[in-house]
């Protein structure tokens, strides 16, 4: 339940986009942006550059092949799996009809899709007439951390507004509200189709900034509170604009201790049974200065739910690549998540080995939470990858991709357009393995956090050097020189543990004997080259960086710039990958438009951090042997924390110690569903069919991480936090009586006594 590093990395894989990169699992994971790594303002001087080694030759399926005696030539897709994160666009209402047997009309749907929101990275709901606003404990972290007072350790021990007047402002927060969608397909589509290939991407982005301000314009834009963001389903087959009221007056109200919001820590992360209280509460305020007053909110249903029992979660599921090829899946296998998973275990090893070197250095530019976030999403790739490497996995997107194509041939007007679209990515995954080498060298090459930021800097002083060899005008040097400006400093030996791990990238890639190996470890090894660089470099640090090159006294001798010179040339061959991806971009694109072509919306689209609905059953699973319960209760979260006796991950606060009599501990603590989600889901209400919140999603299972690529009912799970535990631990271990009026009646009153005073 961590941020994807994604962007944060500049991991920028090479693959068309498919939404932003946000998170993995229920909070945490991502999508796959296309490179971004920086760009040479003038190009260095060609060199030539070494042959990669091969890629891993891919895993292959002969005709036949038995696999823990499965046929994988009998093997068939199932019914749902690209998923069911259904549109607004489209809402499924018969299909709701026949599976749970009741109607969900348009005014049902728009009751869902009017209660939910969108905040930075995650979601939320509104839960009460007051503008109280529900979404998950780490989503909240940030701002906890933001309103914290001097004396105060906010994120460690919680906050509880007490009375209203307690509540307390925070910034940079907006809540979106969706309250229309305009579909403008016909437009779009209208627009491109008249132009050639080579021209629509760049063509597209100026038409959909174009259609946006129009929209926006129409409806009042920012004065009125109205933002509108355009957004891409089936890669561009439908395009619509969504229009969002939007939330900026917020103030924090309750969240429990860090210890209790991530009860379990990384071990149990992306796992269940689970006991974490992962919740937090905001609350909208209105113009007049007092809280919002609202009519669309999700009433609690503090009775909860059983086993069976149909959910429904509105959220925004960030990110997914369910429409991708057999052909980008095995890329991804072979080349793509594996150099990614490798990438979050060696700076896990370096980040590592400097926190139990210098612990107190390490808690002063809190690398602990990088190295946590690190290890999250080391975990979540690794989920992916074990999916991908599972040929029945394999076999049941394979047949999607054979029954997708004769569906197309089987159609005259589709098959002149699309028929060779299959056969033509396949082609462009075998052109991109041939670069498996440098895309390994330069994953997260931009990283400000998980890169050397002495060898970033040489990257910067290394165009300037040549740029000014070349003549260049001195506006474009200044500008080149910012760019090292803002480069962070760091200790010294991360760096040099950093830089390592970059120059094994190399040397992993190409090969300890390769030229560009020798070339940039000038027959030194990996340590002594690494130690050499941050000890004598004058780029080691940004100021000292920025007076060398702007007084001529740095050179291309400088150690940093020895290795820059070596890496040159795998940069060069990694900048030609891009004219790959322009072709890749357009083929997803027209694969999206036949598949809405075929199926329309019987298949949902990939997520785009769009507001989704997903159907679901309150269902356990078979684990490890045996059978996890549908339910977990507070009787467990005590089991766990003396079962684990003196280990920090599962130690409870002082709060939840010798708790009082009235707690009833056998409060449904988490509970696990059926319903499809992934990263950005974090914080989504889990609602009855009458529209009541029943719960809060927090995470997804571990067998659950495969859900990028593909939905498997009988093993995916997310993980909710039950509204009945909210309640009961809002009242019997934070005492915040007016918080529970509010979400059991509606009703808002201002102090913690007069809420007593009702409950008496």
């Amino acid at each position: 339940m961590t941020l994807s590093l994604s962007s944060v990395l500049g991991l920028r894989s090479p693959a068309p986009a498919v939404g932003a990169a946000l998170l993995l699992s229920a909070c945490a994971g991502g999508g796959t942006p296309p490179p971004s790594q920086p760009e040479p303002a003038v190009a260095p001087p060609p060199a030539p550059a070494a042959a990669p080694t091969p890629a891993p030759a891919p895993v292959s399926t002969p005709a036949a092949q038995v696999v823990f005696g499965v046929d994988l030539d009998t093997v068939r897709a199932g019914a749902f799996d690209q998923g069911k994160m259904w549109t607004f666009d489209a809402p499924p209402a018969e299909y709701f009809a026949e599976t749970y047997g009741f109607t969900a009309d348009a005014a049902w749907f728009e009751r869902a899709r009017l209660g939910a929101l969108r905040i930075p990275n995650c979601s939320a709901s509104f839960v009460s007439p007051n503008g109280l606003v529900m979404t998950n404990h780490h989503c909240a972290r940030d701002f906890l951390s933001q309103v914290t007072r001097e004396g105060e350790s906010l994120l460690d021990d919680g906050f509880i507004a007490t009375d209203l007047v307690d509540e307390r402002p925070v910034e940079d927060f907006q809540a979106d509200q969706l309250i229309e969608i305009v579909d403008v397909t016909e437009e779009v589509n209208a627009a491109l189709d008249a132009l050639s290939a080579e021209r629509r991407g760049d063509a597209r982005e100026d038409l959909l900034e174009e259609i946006e301000n129009r929209l926006s314009g129409e409806r009042g834009g920012e004065e009125a509170g109205i933002a509108v963001e355009m957004v891409s389903l089936y890669n561009g087959g439908r395009t619509s604009a969504y229009v969002f009221r939007r939330y900026t007056n917020v103030k924090l109200v309750a969240a429990p201790e860090l210890q209790m919001g991530f009860f379990g820590g990384d071990p149990d992360n992306f796992t269940y049974p689970r006991y974490a209280l992962d919740f937090a509460f905001f609350r909208v305020y209105g113009e007049d200065g007092g809280p919002l007053s609202n009519e669309s909110y999700f009433p609690v249903d503090d009775d909860g739910l059983e086993e069976g029992d149909a959910i429904f979660i509105v959220g925004n599921p960030g990110s997914t690549s369910r429409l991708q090829t057999v052909a980008e899946l095995e890329f991804r296998r072979d080349v793509e998540d594996r150099n990614v998973t490798e990438f979050y275990r060696t700076r896990m090893e370096a980040l590592g080995a400097y926190i139990d070197a210098h612990p107190d250095e390490a808690e002063e530019i809190d690398l602990r939470n990088d190295y946590f976030s690190l290890a999250n999403s080391l975990k979540a790739f690794q989920g992916r990858l074990e999916g991908l490497e599972d040929p029945v996995i394999i076999a049941r997107r394979r047949d999607t991709d054979r029954r997708f194509q004769a569906a197309i041939e089987a159609r005259p007007d589709l098959v002149d357009r699309y028929g060779s679209l299959i056969d033509r990515m396949a082609e462009l995954q075998e052109q991109k393995r041939d670069l498996a080498a440098p895309y390994s060298t330069f994953l997260g090459f931009g990283s400000p956090t998980f890169g050397s930021t002495t060898l970033f800097r040489a990257f910067f002083a290394f165009q300037v050097l040549s740029a000014r060899q070349g003549g260049a005008p001195p506006e474009q040097l200044a500008g080149l020189i910012d760019q090292i400006r803002l480069v962070p400093d760091r200790p010294q030996e991360l760096d040099r543990l950093l830089l390592e791990a970059r120059l094994r990238d190399v040397v992993r890639a190409y090969g300890a004997d390769s030229d560009i190996a020798r070339a940039v470890l000038g027959g030194q090894s990996v340590e002594e080259r690494a130690r050499a660089v941050v000890s004598q470099s004058q780029l080691q640090d940004s100021a000292t960086a920025v007076a060398a090159i702007e007084n001529g006294t740095v050179t291309m001798a400088d150690p940093a710039l020895a290795v820059m010179r070596g890496i040159v040339p795998a940069y060069i061959e990694y900048q030609g990958i891009f004219s790959i991806f322009d072709e890749e971009e357009e083929l997803a694109a027209d694969l999206g438009r036949a598949r809405y072509e075929v199926y329309g919306t019987d298949v949902p689209p990939d997520a785009t951090f769009s507001l989704r609905i997903a159907d679901g059953v309150v269902a356990g699973y078979e684990y490890n042997g045996t059978v996890a319960p549908p339910f977990t209760t507070i009787y467990g979260l005590y089991d766990r924390h003396y079962s684990h006796a003196g280990k920090e991950d599962w130690d409870l606060p002082v709060s939840w110690q010798g708790p009082s009599e009235t707690l009833d501990l056998s409060t449904p603590m988490n509970f696990v569903a059926t319903s499809d989600i992934i990263g950005g889901n974090s914080g989504s209400p889990a609602l009855d069919q009458d529209l009541e919140v029943v719960g809060l999603v927090f995470d997804g299972n571990i067998e659950s991480l495969p859900g990028d690529y593909i939905y498997l009912p009988e093993l995916n799970r997310s993980v909710m936090v039950d509204i009945r535990t909210i309640i009961e631990s809002l009242g019997e271990i934070y005492d915040l009586d007016r918080l529970v009026l509010e979400l059991e009646t509606g009703r808002l009153v201002e102090t913690e006594r007069e809420a007593d005073a009702v409950a008496r």
